[in-house]
């Protein structure tokens, strides 16, 4: 809705802003109206909540009515953000084509090999900053709720109001969430129960932050649990492997296959220190490993369940050995 500088306006809060300060709220609607301008606003009472005085760091409700004075008295520039003034074309139509679902809360993405989902040293495309495509009409951009490696390609969950991100936050935090990852490891494992329990601590390396098997009760290793279960080999170079992870640490699963003898293929962290194995001809030397499906709640209720298809490296791998994806279904 264009706000008109020349008039009152009566605006009612959101459901999915419940909770929100006041300033935020403002930020979110108004994003050209500056923190000055809008303490001044209120300090005079031209701000208002229900008709009463509030301060910039009040919480608002579902309901509440806000007193939205004439803005252009402040001297700023109080015309909403729209998608169109936001858009960068190249990268709305890099983040639509990786959408393989979407609904009015969340959207899910099958990212793709060598993206970062977030920015860092040297990164300055990243999957987060791409999101700024996406702004709804009240300026509001679509939030990372998880992460996964730049170099693991497949489900990446995104929430699309604050709401559903504090939902989905919160199945990730207390681990309602269900995740599956395909992988091609060195040879054929052999773990028993299919179990892999170690404690995890991270260390910074001259080739960037890595994660090594600790002991229990070193100073900063935190306890980490991977359920592998083989789906096929590849005679007896690699096999096709299922790994679920019940904690999310760092590196877990990489740093899990590396401990048992059995790294993924292409890990340039984790690598295969066997000198005496030879990748089999006509694959990529890129990381193999891809998080192929999620169970979460969905913010609407129900569970919302979505596989993303392998990447082109890994779908090569795949056809080389004669695998169909419909194999690991199990």
């Amino acid at each position: 809705m264009m706000s008109d500088a020349r008039i009152i306006e009566q605006r009612t809060v959101a459901a999915d802003e419940a909770g929100m300060r006041l300033d935020r709220w403002f930020k979110l609607h108004f994003p050209g109206l500056g923190f000055g301008a809008l303490q001044k606003l209120l300090r005079t009472g031209q701000v208002r909540i229900d008709g009463g005085r509030v301060k910039a760091d009040a919480r608002v409700e579902p309901g509440q009515v806000v007193r939205v004075p004439p803005l252009g008295i402040a001297g700023a520039d109080t015309r909403p953000l729209t998608v169109n003034t936001m858009r960068d074309r190249t990268d709305f139509d890099a983040l639509s084509a990786m959408i393989i679902h979407e609904d009015d809360k969340v959207l899910v993405l099958n990212k793709p090999h060598g993206i970062a989902v977030q920015g860092g040293s040297g990164i300055n495309r990243h999957i987060d900053g791409m999101l700024e495509s996406f702004r709804n009409k009240k300026g509001e951009k679509p939030r990372l709720v998880h992460r996964i490696d730049r170099d693991t390609s497949g489900v990446l969950v995104v929430a699309r109001t604050r709401a559903a991100a504090v939902h989905l936050t919160k199945a990730f935090r207390e681990r309602t969430t269900e995740k599956i990852y395909w992988a091609l490891v060195k040879g054929n494992p052999r773990i028993k129960d299919g179990r892999i329990s170690t404690y995890l601590k991270r260390e910074a390396t001259d080739e960037g932050d890595k994660m090594r098997v600790a002991r229990h009760g070193e100073d900063g290793a935190e306890h980490a649990l991977t359920f592998i279960r083989p789906v096929m080999p590849a005679g007896t170079a690699a096999h096709w492997v299922e790994l679920k992870p019940e904690t999310g640490r760092m590196h877990q699963l990489r740093v899990h296959c590396w401990h048992v003898g059995h790294p993924i293929v292409g890990d340039p962290k984790y690598p295969v220190e066997d000198h005496n194995w030879v990748m089999p001809g006509g694959i990529q030397n890129k990381l193999h490993l891809h998080a192929r499906r999620i169970i979460v709640p969905h913010p609407s209720g129900g569970m919302l369940d979505v596989t993303a298809p392998l990447p082109p490296h890994m779908r090569q791998t795949w056809n080389l050995f004669g695998w169909d994806e419909a194999d690991g279904e199990g």
